[in-house]
Order: structure tokens, then sequence, then C-alpha cells
């Protein structure tokens, strides 16, 4: 090819005649300036004012006393006790309620009976109780003949058992509202898609779907954790408050304020806003929301 055809072959300038009509003016039309809008201002201003408030209230407990005195209190041997016996019963507690939120989450989102609705509502009076009438619901029903029936073989009256019973009643509530909106939220069709290829229901749930709601799980164990940490009408109801015995970090900061010991409730407290916010710093780096 030689210069001239180059040349020819070149893209050469369009013609104004032969431009689209309006090509120039949507070039050259200026964008519209966004207006300030008072609205976004006064949210802005609710919420601050709320996280401030919140911030407020930790902050002014966290520097009432000092470290060496937090310290210190954390030494005794009854709040390490009640330490130990929270991580225990709450991580067991937040094991149950997923292994109970799994399926009865399932069977709500992706279930078509009669009676659903009614069921749906009959999961959500635990969270809507006060805390102090399950513990009074939890107490009467172990003194029937069926709860003397359970108690033979593992009692769970004012022992760690009752401790774990009482704060899964409240937890496994929670977990199941969570394991339902994941199931809402993912997509039928790859469980669809197996049960064509010959899965049967039970295979295809737990090859496609469990490992999709993977996340729901953790949020919902995360979720059933935090709320048993903070459980302490229904705990001190049932299992009472028994020092070496029942006494979890809630009813430490109660036994503790009870006999005028301020700087140990305020290290148990400090203690549990502790845990709590690993918690939810977990479930937000696996990409869930309480």
């Amino acid at each position: 090819m030689n210069l001239c055809e180059l040349q020819d072959a070149a893209p050469q300038p369009v013609a104004a005649s032969d431009r689209p009509v309006g090509a120039d003016t949507a070039q050259t039309e200026p964008v519209p300036r966004r207006r300030f809008d008072p609205f976004w201002l006064v949210l802005g201003a609710i919420t601050g004012s709320y996280l401030i408030f919140w911030l407020g209230l930790l902050g002014s407990m966290a520097v009432h006393s000092t470290p060496h005195d937090l310290w210190q209190a954390l030494q005794s041997r009854e709040i390490r006790y009640s330490i130990a016996l929270s991580l225990f019963s709450c991580t067991l507690t937040a094991v149950l309620s997923v292994f109970l939120a799994v399926p009865v989450g399932y069977l709500l989102s992706r279930g078509r009976f009669p009676g659903r609705a009614w069921l749906d509502a009959a999961l959500d009076v635990p969270i809507v109780l006060p805390p102090m009438v399950v513990g009074l619901c939890l107490l009467i029903f172990f003194q029937t003949w069926a709860g003397h029936l359970i108690e033979r073989v593992l009692p769970f009256t004012y022992t760690i058992a009752g401790v774990v019973l009482a704060q899964f009643v409240i937890g496994a509530a929670f977990a199941v509202r969570t394991m339902r909106g994941t199931f809402d939220h993912l997509s039928s069709r790859p469980e669809d898609v197996a049960l064509t290829l010959g899965c049967s229901r039970t295979r295809a749930v737990w090859l496609v779907t469990l490992p999709a709601a993977r996340r729901g799980m953790f949020a919902a164990a995360s979720i059933a954790w935090a709320r048993s940490l903070g459980e302490f009408g229904p705990i001190l109801v049932f299992a009472g408050a028994t020092r070496m015995k029942t006494e979890v970090l809630p009813t430490s900061v109660w036994l503790e304020l009870s006999v005028g010991n301020l700087e140990a409730a305020i290290a148990v407290s400090l203690v549990m806003v502790v845990l709590a916010t690993v918690v939810l710093a977990a479930v937000r780096l696996m990409g869930e929301r309480l």
C-alpha cells in the first residue's frame, strides 16, 4: 500500500451537515449540579447523635476506673470462673442453636403447608416475651411430672445445664430468624438442578444449599452466641446465681453491684463489651449483618 492509498484510507472529518441532530448540544450541555438537600443533613445529625450517645456511655464506663483497678478486679476467682462458664455455655448454645435453626429455617423458607404463617409467628414468641417470663416458664415446667422425668436423666434446675437451656431458648429463636432470612435470599434453582440430576432432597440440600448458606450459618451462630452472653433474667430465675456454680458474666455484674463492688462490675461489663465487639467484627468480616 502506497502513501496515497494510506491517505485515502485515513478517516475524514465529518461534515456538520452529516452529524446527527442534537449531537453538539448533547456534548456541550452542562451537567446539572446536585442541589443541597437538608433532608440528608437531618438524618446524618440524628445518626451521629445516637452514635455519640452510645460512645459516650461506653467511654464513661471505661474511664471510670484505672486499668490497674480493673485488672485487679478480674483476678477474682469467682469472676474468672464466670468468664470461663460464659464462654463454654455460650459456645455450646450457639452450636445447638445452629443445629436447630438450619432445619427449622429451611422449613419456613422452602416449605409450603397449611399453618405455615402461624408456625412462623409461634417461633417468634421467645423473642417478644420478657426474659423473666421465659425463666419462670422454664422453672414451672420442670416442676411438672414431665419436668421431673427429664431431671431424672439430666438435672436442669439450678445447674450448668439449666444455664445452657435458658440461653438456648432465647438464642435459638434469633438463630432461626437468621437462617430463615438466609434461605429466603438463596436461589432455589441450583437445588432444583441437583434434583433433576438425580439427587435426593437430602443430598441436594447437603451438597448444594448448605455450602451456599455457610455465611448465614456463621451469622446465626454469632447472634445466638451474643444473645446468650447477655442473658440475665432467664438464668437468674431458672438456674440461679450461685458463686462458682451457675454464675455467668451478667449475673456477676448483678452480684458485684449488690455488694457495692463497682470496680468489679465495671470490669466484667467491659469484658462483655469486648467479647460482643469481637463477635460483631467477625460477622462483618464474613460479609453478613446481625
